[in-house]
């Protein structure tokens, strides 16, 4: 295959695994009606809840290891697909108690990841050779929000008028496409690492130097803050009286705000400097956060489309940075550290502390608290040296 069709299936396939990711929220409006309106969950308890379905997405580093070992990127895609058609249909057909429901999301949630894993290593390694970490990123992320509008418009309108289990059953011709496309898709993998299982633990063990470890430190510590998300959900809902549809197509507004945000990252990539932009979105993480205590409805829909532009740019700064980061012949594994990392940090981690902490110290000590935690990484960037690492 010509170099130029190999990068133009690289795009392809980063932009289709983000889009069935972006996509695959779709039933997630419902499931929040079904726990606060059917279930009559808490905030705290949903909370709960969604800091453990997002403990699917910690442990990459084994996917990574998994991935960079045994098999091929293309082998592992198509099994995770095959893995949530089952699990969708099933989550359709039957009304499962909460215990199985939970672990069903999970189970979808691990096949995400490990999706992710497999095409970021396609990503990282193609995107370091060619320079093009930045502009794959933000094709991946400009296609995964496409699939949000389309998750905001489509869900929000699902959440008023139809069950969660049949919205799980509208994913299926979704995974369906990605399935049969993957099946015409030829591996583009520039080359395979180590399968000697001793050999590459070894490797890992030389990864563990003082500048990777400082590097996942700041990064943890840069994503972490107690979330209050769920409680604003619950102020849209109850004291705003949005509709699901009208939160939906909120929603799909900043979805496409957020692709400008992305556009310009795409434009200006290969100029920035990484670690001076990221001092400046920890200044605008807790500027951000602290704007919250003053929310009404017209200050909610004026944070979410200025807030989605803004920190679609940030993200893909991060995002960029730990691309960077990754090692050579390690891909998926040293990205999919790094990556799990930042999940544990923002899913599980601020989820759980927010859980906990809601009931004490209530929704504005939470804002405060947030923006404080967001300069606890700041002592770190002036220690990161990308060259060193």
């Amino acid at each position: 295959m010509k170099l130029k069709n190999k990068l133009i299936c690289v795009y392809i396939v980063s932009a289709l695994c983000y889009f069935i990711q972006g996509i695959s929220g779709l039933p997630s409006l419902s499931l929040f009606k079904y726990f606060k309106e059917v279930l009559m969950y808490t905030p705290e308890q949903i909370m709960m809840l969604n800091s453990v379905v997002g403990l699917a997405w910690i442990p990459k580093i084994i996917w990574g290891f998994a991935i960079d070992s045994w098999l091929s990127r293309k082998q592992w895609i198509l099994i995770s697909i095959v893995l949530d058609l089952l699990i969708v249909l099933c989550l359709g057909i039957f009304t499962l108690p909460i215990i199985l429901l939970i672990t069903m999301l999970f189970m979808s949630s691990t096949n995400s990841a490990v999706r992710d894993v497999a095409v970021d290593g396609e990503m990282v390694c193609t995107g370091k050779l060619f320079n093009i970490t930045g502009s794959l990123q933000s094709l991946q992320w400009i296609s995964i929000t496409c699939a949000t509008i389309l998750t905001g418009v489509a869900g929000g309108w699902m959440a008023d008028n139809l069950s969660y289990k049949t919205c799980f059953l509208l994913l299926m011709p979704f995974y369906i496409v990605m399935m049969t496309t993957m099946f015409f898709y030829k591996d583009t993998t520039i080359e395979r690492t180590k399968t000697n299982i001793k050999e590459l633990l070894m490797g890992y063990k030389r990864l563990l130097t003082k500048p990777f470890l400082i590097v996942c430190l700041f990064l943890f510590l840069y994503k972490f803050s107690p979330s209050f998300g769920t409680l604003l959900s619950y102020i849209e809902r109850d004291k705003f009286n949005w509709s699901f549809k009208f939160i939906g197509m909120l929603s799909s507004i900043s979805s496409i705000v957020s692709i400008f945000g992305a556009m310009l990252y795409w434009k200006f990539c290969k100029k920035l400097d990484i670690k001076k932009f990221l001092f400046y979105s920890i200044v605008i993480g807790a500027v951000v956060s602290l704007s919250y205590l003053y929310y009404t409805p017209v200050s909610a829909i004026i944070y979410l489309i200025l807030y989605s532009f803004i920190g679609m740019f940030i993200h893909l700064i991060v995002m960029d940075f730990m691309a960077r980061t990754s090692v050579s012949g390690y891909e998926a594994s040293t990205f999919a550290i790094l990556c799990g990392i930042s999940n544990l940090a923002t899913g599980t981690a601020s989820s759980f502390s927010g859980a906990l902490l809601a009931p004490i110290i209530g929704l504005q000590g939470l804002i405060v608290l947030s923006a404080f935690t967001s300069f606890l990484c700041l002592p770190l960037l002036s220690k990161i040296n990308l060259d060193k690492v």
